[in-house]
């Protein structure tokens, strides 16, 4: 989250500058877009949170297995809000 510049879930070309950066390891542009391809396969120009996991975690790791079942099982109990969103009041306000 910390380097997901515009809260859209991913990691853009410009937001993994400012990590490497920021790690202290900066990279040109065609190193950067290299990196993206390969954690994505070629398929995006973004790194997905699950891509990112993946690339962090490594594909045959117990805790990526783990991280990965848990998000699935909270993503299916999340009940889907039907209808408008109920009226709030001032009071309700944080």
């Amino acid at each position: 989250m910390e380097f997901d510049l515009n809260n859209e879930g991913e990691i853009d070309l410009m937001s993994l500058k400012r990590m490497m950066e920021k790690l202290g390891v900066p990279k040109t542009h065609l190193e950067m877009k290299k990196m993206i391809s390969e954690v994505t396969g070629g398929v995006s120009d973004t790194i997905s949170y699950r891509d990112f996991v993946n690339m962090m975690l490594g594909k045959r790791s117990a805790v990526l297995k783990l991280v990965m079942m848990f998000e699935g099982k909270a993503n299916e109990n999340a009940p889907k809000p039907v209808g408008p969103p109920p009226e709030r009041d001032i009071a309700s306000l944080p």
